[in-house]
């Protein structure tokens, strides 16, 4: 139970130090905002833990649609700082804002004219007295026992970064449109962007005629692995006949003689269909509703091939 209890108290220690954050927020945040719409670059630095958060910061950007870079803090000095523009907008966190890096870094920042804003703790370090806006991530102790280990302080860190990037997002009216183009192998980005024509299986277009016998029908089905074929009469749509439909046929007329049975008798003549160009995942859902394992797919009204349930399932969508 103690372990538990340390638990509880490490994240109701962190809750209470965001919900003082919260408080904080203020025209500080509305400036920084500002400049960056105005189109400055973004880089954001850090050493240590804050600059394994000035990373996290620096992915999130870049998928919310606000281009950025990471800088570290002591490979600065070493050649990183030419990716800095003179222009450029730089987050620099550091809790205490007096490690060595980065009150160096900040001297060399102020030569390039950028703009400087400090994340951290401190209110009275070098870093706050020389940015341009100062961020206070305002604590009380870290959830550390010993007060060492940075756990409060980034959880802060962290938070400021979603809030900038979330208030960034809002601003731009970034959509989950968006958010896909950064994440086209993602499951957003697969829903959103993977066609009907990118998944049908090529050849597909399973097809008998409406006299074809139960043999023929049965080994075109088989043969294009769709599960279905198309009853096809000069060049004209008559139906579908899918593997169920045969069972079910059969299943009902179990006296009749099958040397007899015929496309026609067989045929659904209201074959759900699709576009090419529609959406995989409408498809997925059209099954869904319907119940079927395969639609028709078209391209300029006319049957080009199937696409199957398992095909777009195995794609990743749904």
């Amino acid at each position: 139970m103690d372990l538990i209890n340390t638990i509880r108290t490490t994240l109701a220690t962190e809750a209470h130090a965001l919900q003082q954050l919260s408080e904080f927020s203020g025209n500080e945040y509305s400036k920084v905002i500002h400049e960056i719409l105005s189109g400055r670059p973004v880089v954001v630095t850090g050493i240590g833990k804050s600059g394994i958060i000035a990373q996290k910061w620096v992915a999130t950007f870049n998928s919310t649609g606000q281009p950025a870079q990471f800088l570290h803090a002591a490979e600065a000095i070493h050649g990183d700082l030419g990716l800095v523009p003179d222009d450029a907008l730089v987050f620099c966190l550091s809790k205490s804002g007096n490690s060595p890096e980065i009150q160096f870094l900040i001297n060399l920042l102020k030569l390039r004219s950028a703009f400087i804003v400090g994340v951290g703790t401190n209110t009275s370090s070098h870093l706050s007295e020389n940015a341009h806006v100062f961020i206070q991530t305002p604590m009380e102790k870290e959830a550390c026992p010993n007060n060492l280990a940075p756990t409060v302080s980034t959880t802060l860190q962290l938070a400021v970064g979603d809030a900038f990037a979330v208030a960034l997002m809002t601003a731009r009216n970034f959509k989950s449109e968006d958010f896909a183009k950064h994440h086209p192998g993602g499951a957003l980005g697969k829903n959103l962007f993977t066609r009907v024509g990118d998944l049908m299986r090529k050849n597909s277009l399973a097809q008998v005629k409406l006299n074809s016998n139960l043999h023929e029908v049965l080994i075109e089905i088989s043969g294009k692995r769709v599960g279905a074929t198309l009853v096809i009469e000069e060049d004209q749509t008559q139906g579908i006949i899918t593997d169920g439909d045969v069972r079910r046929f059969i299943e009902k007329n179990s006296s009749i003689n099958l040397d007899q049975v015929r496309a026609s008798d067989l045929l659904n003549p209201n074959p759900s269909h699709i576009d090419k160009e529609a959406l995989a995942v409408e498809a997925y859902r059209m099954m869904e509703v319907k119940k079927i394992n395969q639609l028709v797919v078209k391209e300029q009204n006319k049957p080009v091939g199937f696409i199957h349930i398992h095909d777009i399932l195995s794609a990743g969508i749904k």
